[in-house]
């Protein structure tokens, strides 16, 4: 996990980018914020995270942080996610960000079965939550000679909702092939269509609606689900020049979008993206 030394060495290399508040507007009271970050194996906007000391990775993880203290989501969405790995530094991004907000929960599912010995490689999807989670689940796509993808599943039980549970996903799909997604979407749906919670996914789909709704609609299709106004415009990739939508939130017909936000903060090649829910009447 971060030092409080490290923490402070972050403090002062902090980006001037990263204070968001007026990016997002205030949580409508009764509302469930929730964010979702390709965190890119904690290396922000560097050309990969072998290249960086582990002291580089530490800050950067701390940035996300810093981030995520001054938004405050409730729960945060995570893909390339990293636990101990020997090209980002050795240690668990996801557990030291879990202590850098004091987030109660997290979990993370490792879905990258590469590496071995001391070059061991834990990588894939996670979830941090200030209310618990409960009912966890990890789930590993079909093995490719590039990387594997996955996703990861919890029950959230929000308060302000008088305790209603909802089941929260954090996802990362194939970024080469239409027909690869489709088929990880399938498997989704095998695995998530026994939970009857109303359901939120969030992640990095690797796909656009106008360059391939088959995809997205799949969602709609199988499980009810709906993104945030499909057809806008809302670009988070690449982050220092946005033009593809790769980066969404997904929601059953239980819930309703209150907001919907994309954060230029230099933390990966994608942009963080930060919805606001309500629980329909």
């Amino acid at each position: 996990m971060l030092s409080w030394d490290s923490r402070r060495r972050g403090a002062a290399a902090v980006h001037p980018e990263l204070s968001c508040r007026t990016q997002v507007p205030t949580k409508t009271p009764g509302s469930l914020r929730l964010w979702s970050l390709n965190a890119a194996p904690g290396r922000s906007t560097a050309a990969h995270q072998a290249l960086l000391p582990r002291d580089r990775t530490e800050r950067n993880v701390a940035d996300i942080g810093r981030l995520v203290k001054d938004v405050g989501p409730e729960v945060v969405a995570l893909q390339e996610a990293d636990g101990p790995s020997a090209w980002s530094g050795n240690f668990d991004h996801v557990a030291a960000l879990a202590d850098f907000t004091e987030m109660s929960s997290h979990y993370r599912g490792d879905h990258n079965p590469f590496g071995f010995g001391r070059f061991n490689l834990e990588s894939g999807t996670a979830l941090l939550s200030r209310l618990g989670l409960e009912s966890t689940q990890s789930h590993r796509f079909a093995a490719n000679w590039r990387d594997t993808k996955g996703f990861v599943v919890a029950a959230v039980r929000v308060p302000q909702w008088d305790g209603r549970e909802i089941d929260v996903v954090s996802v990362h799909l194939d970024f080469l092939r239409p027909q690869v997604r489709r088929r990880q979407i399938l498997d989704m749906v095998h695995a998530l269509i026994h939970r009857r919670r109303p359901l939120v996914i969030l992640g990095d789909l690797n796909c656009c609606w106008h360059q391939e709704p088959e995809s997205l609609e799949l969602f709609e299709d199988t499980l009810g689900l709906r993104p945030f106004e499909p057809h806008r415009l809302v670009p988070t990739f690449p982050s220092h020049r946005p033009r593809r939508r790769l980066d969404w939130v997904l929601v059953s017909s239980e819930l309703d979008f209150v907001s919907h936000h994309t954060l230029s903060a230099p933390l990966s090649d994608h942009l963080v993206v930060v919805a606001d829910l309500e629980l329909r009447s």
